[in-house]
Protein backbone atom coordinates (compact mmCIF):
# COMPACT_ATOMS: atom_id res chain seq x y z
CA UNK A 1 0.00 0.00 0.00
CA UNK A 2 2.75 2.20 0.53
CA UNK A 3 4.01 1.83 -2.99
CA UNK A 4 0.28 3.17 -4.20
CA UNK A 5 0.38 5.86 -2.21
CA UNK A 6 3.77 6.98 -3.60
CA UNK A 7 2.57 6.13 -6.93
CA UNK A 8 -0.21 8.63 -6.26
CA UNK A 9 1.29 11.07 -4.31
CA UNK A 10 3.89 11.15 -7.73
CA UNK A 11 1.07 11.14 -10.09
CA UNK A 12 -1.08 13.89 -8.30
CA UNK A 13 2.13 16.39 -8.22
CA UNK A 14 2.28 16.54 -11.41
CA UNK A 15 1.55 20.40 -11.78
CA UNK A 16 -0.63 20.73 -14.83
CA UNK A 17 -2.08 24.45 -14.54
CA UNK A 18 1.18 25.88 -13.68
CA UNK A 19 2.57 23.92 -16.79
CA UNK A 20 -0.64 24.77 -19.20
CA UNK A 21 0.43 28.40 -17.82
CA UNK A 22 4.21 28.08 -18.46
CA UNK A 23 3.61 27.14 -22.27
CA UNK A 24 1.49 30.63 -22.59
CA UNK A 25 4.24 32.33 -21.01
CA UNK A 26 2.47 32.95 -17.27
CA UNK A 27 3.04 32.12 -14.10
CA UNK A 28 0.13 31.11 -12.43
CA UNK A 29 1.71 31.13 -8.70
CA UNK A 30 2.48 34.68 -9.59
CA UNK A 31 -0.62 35.64 -11.53
CA UNK A 32 -4.56 35.41 -10.64
CA UNK A 33 -5.22 33.98 -7.36
CA UNK A 34 -1.50 32.51 -7.15
CA UNK A 35 -2.86 28.81 -7.41
CA UNK A 36 -1.87 25.99 -9.89
CA UNK A 37 -5.55 24.97 -10.32
CA UNK A 38 -7.89 24.57 -12.37
CA UNK A 39 -10.10 27.73 -11.80
CA UNK A 40 -7.14 29.83 -11.55
CA UNK A 41 -5.92 28.70 -14.75
CA UNK A 42 -9.26 29.53 -16.33
CA UNK A 43 -9.25 32.76 -14.59
CA UNK A 44 -5.78 33.60 -16.12
CA UNK A 45 -5.29 31.61 -19.42
CA UNK A 46 -9.47 31.19 -20.42
CA UNK A 47 -12.14 29.08 -20.58
CA UNK A 48 -10.34 26.51 -23.14
CA UNK A 49 -7.35 25.81 -20.92
CA UNK A 50 -9.05 25.99 -18.16
CA UNK A 51 -11.51 23.66 -18.81
CA UNK A 52 -8.70 21.15 -20.62
CA UNK A 53 -6.51 21.46 -17.08
CA UNK A 54 -9.65 20.35 -14.92
CA UNK A 55 -10.13 17.04 -16.67
CA UNK A 56 -6.66 16.51 -16.51
CA UNK A 57 -6.57 17.17 -12.93
CA UNK A 58 -9.78 14.75 -12.57
CA UNK A 59 -8.41 12.09 -14.57
CA UNK A 60 -4.93 12.53 -12.32
CA UNK A 61 -7.15 11.24 -9.08
CA UNK A 62 -9.54 8.43 -11.13
CA UNK A 63 -5.88 6.95 -13.11
CA UNK A 64 -4.18 7.32 -9.02
CA UNK A 65 -7.26 4.97 -7.70
CA UNK A 66 -6.73 2.57 -10.50
CA UNK A 67 -2.90 2.31 -10.08
CA UNK A 68 -2.84 1.99 -6.55
CA UNK A 69 -5.25 -0.81 -7.29
CA UNK A 70 -3.24 -2.56 -9.32
CA UNK A 71 0.00 -1.76 -7.40
CA UNK A 72 -1.47 -2.51 -4.68
CA UNK A 73 -3.51 -5.89 -5.36
CA UNK A 74 -6.78 -4.84 -3.43
CA UNK A 75 -9.36 -1.78 -3.14
CA UNK A 76 -6.76 -0.63 -0.52
CA UNK A 77 -4.67 0.28 -2.57
CA UNK A 78 -6.93 2.29 -4.48
CA UNK A 79 -7.66 4.20 -1.56
CA UNK A 80 -4.13 4.93 -0.60
CA UNK A 81 -3.35 5.72 -4.85
CA UNK A 82 -6.23 8.42 -4.09
CA UNK A 83 -5.15 10.19 -0.85
CA UNK A 84 -1.92 10.15 -2.00
CA UNK A 85 -2.74 12.25 -5.20
CA UNK A 86 -4.17 14.71 -3.11
CA UNK A 87 -1.75 15.23 -1.22
CA UNK A 88 0.48 15.64 -4.51
CA UNK A 89 -2.12 17.64 -5.97
CA UNK A 90 -1.81 20.22 -2.43
CA UNK A 91 1.58 19.99 -1.72
CA UNK A 92 3.74 19.47 -5.33
CA UNK A 93 7.25 18.93 -5.05
CA UNK A 94 7.53 20.49 -8.40
CA UNK A 95 6.48 23.44 -6.96
CA UNK A 96 8.43 23.63 -3.75
CA UNK A 97 5.32 22.30 -1.77
CA UNK A 98 2.81 24.98 -3.22
CA UNK A 99 -0.20 23.35 -5.23
CA UNK A 100 -3.31 23.34 -5.99
CA UNK A 101 -6.57 23.11 -3.70
CA UNK A 102 -7.03 19.40 -4.27
CA UNK A 103 -10.93 20.14 -5.12
CA UNK A 104 -10.63 18.71 -8.86
CA UNK A 105 -7.89 15.60 -7.99
CA UNK A 106 -10.07 14.78 -5.33
CA UNK A 107 -13.34 14.69 -7.74
CA UNK A 108 -11.57 12.04 -9.69
CA UNK A 109 -10.43 10.04 -6.63
CA UNK A 110 -13.99 10.42 -5.13
CA UNK A 111 -15.31 9.39 -8.76
CA UNK A 112 -12.99 6.02 -8.97
CA UNK A 113 -13.61 5.29 -5.77
CA UNK A 114 -17.31 5.38 -4.95
CA UNK A 115 -19.33 8.15 -7.14
CA UNK A 116 -22.12 8.03 -4.57
CA UNK A 117 -19.23 9.74 -2.67
CA UNK A 118 -18.62 12.36 -5.12
CA UNK A 119 -22.32 12.76 -5.39
CA UNK A 120 -22.72 13.42 -1.71
CA UNK A 121 -20.06 16.06 -1.39
CA UNK A 122 -21.45 17.75 -4.52
CA UNK A 123 -24.94 17.74 -2.69
CA UNK A 124 -23.50 18.91 0.49
CA UNK A 125 -21.51 21.73 -1.40
CA UNK A 126 -24.68 22.68 -2.90
CA UNK A 127 -26.76 23.18 0.50
CA UNK A 128 -24.51 24.69 2.27
CA UNK A 129 -23.58 27.27 -0.44
CA UNK A 130 -27.07 28.12 -1.34
CA UNK A 131 -27.38 28.53 2.66
CA UNK A 132 -23.97 30.23 3.41
CA UNK A 133 -22.90 31.58 0.03
CA UNK A 134 -19.28 31.54 0.97
CA UNK A 135 -17.15 28.75 -1.36
CA UNK A 136 -13.86 28.63 0.64
CA UNK A 137 -15.76 28.10 3.69
CA UNK A 138 -18.82 25.55 2.37
CA UNK A 139 -15.24 23.71 0.33
CA UNK A 140 -13.09 23.47 3.60
CA UNK A 141 -16.59 22.52 5.32
CA UNK A 142 -17.11 19.59 2.94
CA UNK A 143 -13.26 18.74 3.20
CA UNK A 144 -13.98 17.73 6.99
CA UNK A 145 -17.33 15.43 6.46
CA UNK A 146 -15.00 13.22 4.23
CA UNK A 147 -14.27 10.80 7.07
CA UNK A 148 -18.15 10.91 8.25
CA UNK A 149 -19.20 10.40 4.79
CA UNK A 150 -16.73 7.90 3.75
CA UNK A 151 -17.60 5.73 6.80
CA UNK A 152 -21.13 6.29 6.38
CA UNK A 153 -21.07 4.56 3.19
CA UNK A 154 -18.88 2.06 3.79
CA UNK A 155 -18.31 1.39 7.69
CA UNK A 156 -14.94 0.32 7.87
CA UNK A 157 -11.57 1.43 9.47
CA UNK A 158 -9.86 1.77 5.88
CA UNK A 159 -12.62 4.29 4.79
CA UNK A 160 -12.35 6.52 7.86
CA UNK A 161 -8.61 7.01 6.75
CA UNK A 162 -9.51 7.58 3.81
CA UNK A 163 -12.07 10.52 4.25
CA UNK A 164 -9.47 11.45 6.87
CA UNK A 165 -6.40 11.47 4.44
CA UNK A 166 -8.51 12.98 1.76
CA UNK A 167 -10.28 15.83 3.14
CA UNK A 168 -6.93 17.20 5.49
CA UNK A 169 -5.35 18.75 2.52
CA UNK A 170 -7.86 20.05 0.91
CA UNK A 171 -8.65 21.59 4.38
CA UNK A 172 -5.62 23.05 5.02
CA UNK A 173 -5.66 24.44 1.61
CA UNK A 174 -8.69 26.19 2.51
CA UNK A 175 -7.52 27.42 5.11
CA UNK A 176 -5.78 30.76 4.62
CA UNK A 177 -8.63 31.64 2.60
CA UNK A 178 -11.25 31.42 5.66
CA UNK A 179 -12.12 35.05 5.42
CA UNK A 180 -13.91 34.62 1.97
Amino acid sequence: MFVALLLGYFLGSLPIAFWFGALRGRNLLQEGSGNPGALNAYRVLGPVPGFMVLLLDLFKGILAVALGEGVGGSPLGGLAGGVGAVWGHAFSPWLLFKGGKGLAAGAGVLFAVDPRLLFLSLLLFAILFALFRKPYRVALAVALAQPFMASFLHPAPAYLLFGLGLGLPVALRHLKDWHR
